[in-house]
C-alpha cells in the first residue's frame, strides 16, 4: 500500500507539466451519477472538520493556484457548498488599489489568515507575483525573484504560529484549456469568467510554465510543500483533491448530542390573517 501511494506521488510530481505520468492512460471520465455519491460522502466528512475545527481552535490555510481554466472556483464550490461560511471563508481579492500597491507586498494577504475556529481558502493568493504579474509584467523580475526569495520566510512563520498551510497547484493540459476558454466564449452562463486578462494570458503557455517551475523550485519546501492536482476530467480531480485535504488534517469526528425536534407548539387563538399578499408568479 505504502508504495502505491509513493508511486501515485512520484507520478503526481512528475507530471506537473501536463503529463498523466507512467505512460499510463488516463482513466474514463466519471459519470455524474457516481460523482454525486462520492462527493457526498466527502462532505459528511467536511462536516466534520469543520466540527473538529471548530472545537479545537484549528486554523487552516488552503491555496489553490494553477493554469486559467483548471477548475479552481468549482473546485472550491465544491468545497464549500455544504459547510458553514462562517467557518470556511473564501478570499478572492481583486487587483490591488493605489493604496495596496505602495504596501509591502504580503500585507493585504495578512489579515485574510484563519483565527482559531477557522479554515481560509484563498482563491488565489500571493502566489499572484510568482505567475500572472511575472507573466503579465505587473512587477519587475526582480520583484518576482525577491518575493520568491522572501516567501518561504513568511510561509514558515505562518506554519510556526500554529497554521495548517495546504498548497495545490491545478495543472491542466493545453488543449483541454482551449476547450474550457471557448466554452465561454460560447456560453453565456459561463462568459462572465472571462476576463481580458484571460485572453492576454492564454498566448503565454510557456511564460506561465516557467513561472510555474521557478516558484516550484523556490517554494516546495517541507513546512509548506506543493500538491499537484491534474483536472482535466474536473470531476475526478474534485474528489482527488477534497480526499487529499482531508487526509492531511488529523481531524476527528465530535462527539454530539442524539438530535431530536422538540414538540411544536399549538396554535392557540392564532388565526392567519386575510392579508393582501404580493405573491410571487408560480411559472414553474
Amino acid at each position: 500500500m505504502a508504495q502505491e501511494k509513493k508511486a501515485r506521488d512520484d507520478r503526481a510530481h512528475k507530471g506537473a507539466g501536463g503529463e498523466t505520468g507512467g505512460g499510463l492512460a488516463p482513466p474514463p471520465p466519471l459519470g455524474s451519477r457516481a460523482y454525486e455519491q462520492e462527493l457526498r460522502k466527502l462532505h459528511i466528512e467536511l462536516v466534520k472538520l469543520q466540527e473538529w475545527v471548530q472545537r479545537t481552535g484549528a486554523k487552516v490555510c488552503i491555496l489553490f493556484e494553477g493554469r486559467d481554466g483548471a477548475g479552481k472556483g468549482g473546485t472550491i464550490k465544491a468545497i464549500t457548498e455544504r459547510v458553514s461560511p462562517r467557518v470556511f471563508r473564501v478570499v478572492a481579492l481583486p487587483a490591488p488599489g493605489e493604496r495596496e500597491k505602495s504596501q509591502m507586498y504580503m500585507q493585504r494577504y495578512v489579515p485574510h489568515l484563519p483565527a482559531a475556529g477557522e479554515v481560509v481558502i484563498f482563491d488565489r493568493s500571493w502566489y499572484n507575483r510568482a505567475g500572472v504579474e511575472r507573466v503579465m509584467g505587473f512587477c519587475t523580475d526582480e520583484e518576482a525573484d525577491r518575493f520568491l526569495q522572501g516567501v518561504p520566510l513568511i510561509e514558515e512563520a505562518i506554519v510556526h504560529s500554529g497554521v495548517k498551510l495546504i498548497k495545490y497547484w491545478l495543472e491542466v493540459s493545453a488543449e483541454e484549456q482551449t476547450r474550457r476558454l471557448q466554452d465561454r466564449i460560447d456560453d453565456g452562463r459561463k462568459v462572465w469568467k472571462l476576463s481580458p486578462m484571460d485572453l492576454k494570458s492564454y498566448s503565454r503557455w510557456y511564460d506561465y510554465s516557467r513561472a510555474r517551475d521557478a516558484m516550484f523550485e523556490a517554494t516546495d519546501k517541507e513546512f509548506a510543500p506543493w500538491f499537484i492536482a491534474h483536472t482535466d476530467d474536473k470531476r475526478r480531480g474534485r474528489l482527488n483533491i477534497i480526499s487529499d485535504l482531508l487526509s492531511r488534517i488529523p481531524y476527528e469526528q465530535v462527539k454530539r448530542e442524539k438530535i431530536v425536534l422538540p414538540k411544536r407548539g399549538k396554535a392557540g387563538d392564532y388565526q392567519e390573517p386575510d392579508y393582501p399578499y404580493r405573491r410571487i408568479a408560480e411559472r414553474f
